[in-house]
């Protein structure tokens, strides 16, 4: 996949660039995959806004990706997804049956996948970590048996099973941390497409209102009683605190982490190659 760029014919067209849609096969989405979402805004049950700078955006519908995808099947189309940065594949299984799931880099209509213990270790074939080979590079890995995939599912992320030792393998994981993962837990192979996603520039606010963005002001420029960081003379704004949230709490090297039963599952901090 490449980037699209575009020629400065207006001030927002300076400097954009988006996706390249070379790769998807079809623009019509399968309808029995397909639901209509309710848009929320970041608002919760009781209509208040619990995740700031969302609302609005293009009409878009949810596609029903199957996470823990088992049997065998043909690759038929490779779509583009709304809801998630990478691109999904419309699988047909043996007994008829379509399934979405993500599309691995280098996947190509008519390829044929298997997802069971058995599985070959080719591109896009999903199988438990015990039967995957040291060093092989994996995506939409499991946590819990069962459960479907969790980590490594958006667009050019990528994880690596490290070693293996007794029923837990490590994994090292986009971000750089190394974890402990049962072996019974399945992966697919590969790397999730759409690598030059990070790169696409968006160019102007009206696009990032497209993306159902709103607009971000920042504390500095707020009043002293909207933000902790506001107020002064408009001059300064070096702040004598560390940084906070419109609530105070911090958000620069404070830890946020409350699920602290897992720690034992790190070999290795994400931080840990920034101490160095």
């Amino acid at each position: 996949m490449a980037i699209k760029a575009y020629n400065p014919t207006t001030p927002g067209r300076r400097g954009m660039s988006s996706q390249d849609f070379d790769a998807v096969t079809t623009k019509k989405p399968l309808r029995s995959l397909v639901k209509s979402t309710k848009r929320g805004s970041g608002r919760n049950n009781q209509g208040r806004i619990t995740t700031r700078h969302q609302g609005g955006g293009a009409r878009k519908h949810y596609r029903m990706v199957n996470f823990s995808f088992t049997g065998e099947g043909v690759v038929e189309h490779i779509e583009y997804d709304p809801n998630r940065s990478a691109r999904i594949a419309r699988v047909k299984d043996s007994n008829g049956i379509y399934h979405y799931i993500l599309a691995t880099s280098g996947m190509r209509q008519g390829q044929t996948l298997s997802a069971h213990d058995e599985a070959p270790i080719e591109n896009g074939n999903r199988l438990p970590l015990k039967n995957i080979p040291v060093g092989t590079t994996i995506h939409a890995i499991e946590l819990q048996p069962g459960r479907g995939a969790q980590i490594a599912r958006s667009a050019g992320n990528g994880a690596m099973l490290m070693a293996k030792e007794g029923d837990y393998g490590q994994v090292r994981l986009p971000s750089g941390e190394v974890r402990k993962i049962a072996l019974v837990c399945t992966a697919s192979v590969g790397v999730v497409g759409n690598e030059q996603h990070q790169n696409i520039k968006v160019g102007k606010a009206g696009r990032s209102r497209h993306l159902g963005k709103r607009p971000s002001v920042r504390g500095v420029v707020m009043n002293a009683v909207d933000h902790p960081h506001g107020g002064g003379d408009g001059g300064r704004h070096r702040m004598a605190k560390a940084p906070r949230t419109p609530w105070g709490q911090k958000t620069l090297g404070f830890k946020t982490r409350r699920r602290k039963s897992t720690n034992n599952m790190i070999v290795r901090s994400r931080h840990a190659a920034k101490r160095k």
